[in-house]
């Protein structure tokens, strides 16, 4: 059966009869141009938000251990040297036994000088010397990549033994040093 409809029902109610009203069309606003500054505010705010977020996932990118090395001693010493900025720093990771005395674990800056024709390897610390090592010279340049370095490096036939290796323009030299257990 189709639906009755009555006499003075109201046909009016169409969602068709609102669409050309002339109170929708009075009420709508004006349309506005957007000037240049307001068209680069507005990619700037959503570059702003794009960025917090590529700069939040690669922050959690980063390695834990970063920030310690922005405090890392060796950077420190090596960018404030002042006038001693061309002696090379080691960073010693166990005490050491030279002669009678114990060098402890640190940084150190190395200068190697000759004495009596013999290489000597001079360790400081804040400007005080710690040790003086007796040293072998040697035209090995421990596949260094800097002319001027000082390092250490494990021994696999002398465990109990670190060697200290040193370079310069004037000689490379090596010194064997006992391991305080």
């Amino acid at each position: 059966m189709c639906p009755a409809y009555s006499a003075d029902a109201d046909f009016n109610t169409d969602l068709w009869d609102n669409y050309n009203n002339d109170e929708i069309i009075n009420n709508a606003k004006e349309p506005q141009f957007v000037t240049d500054e307001d068209f680069e505010d507005a990619i700037q705010k959503i570059d702003s938000k794009v960025n917090k977020w590529k700069n939040w996932a690669e922050r959690r990118k980063r390695p834990k251990g970063e920030e310690f090395s922005q405090s890392n001693e060796t950077e420190i010493i090596n960018n404030e040297q002042g006038e001693d900025a061309s002696l090379p720093v080691v960073s010693l990771p166990v005490e050491l036994k030279i002669g009678e005395g114990i060098v402890p674990v640190g940084h150190y800056q190395v200068q190697g000088e000759m004495v009596n024709g013999r290489p000597v390897l001079s360790l400081y610390q804040a400007h005080f010397l710690v040790a003086k090592i007796p040293a072998i010279e040697t035209n090995e340049d421990f596949d260094q990549e800097e002319i001027l370095f000082a390092n250490w490096l494990t021994d696999e036939q002398n465990p109990d033994k670190l060697k200290i290796i040193y370079g310069s323009l004037d000689f490379n030299a090596y010194a064997y040093v006992d391991i305080i257990n």
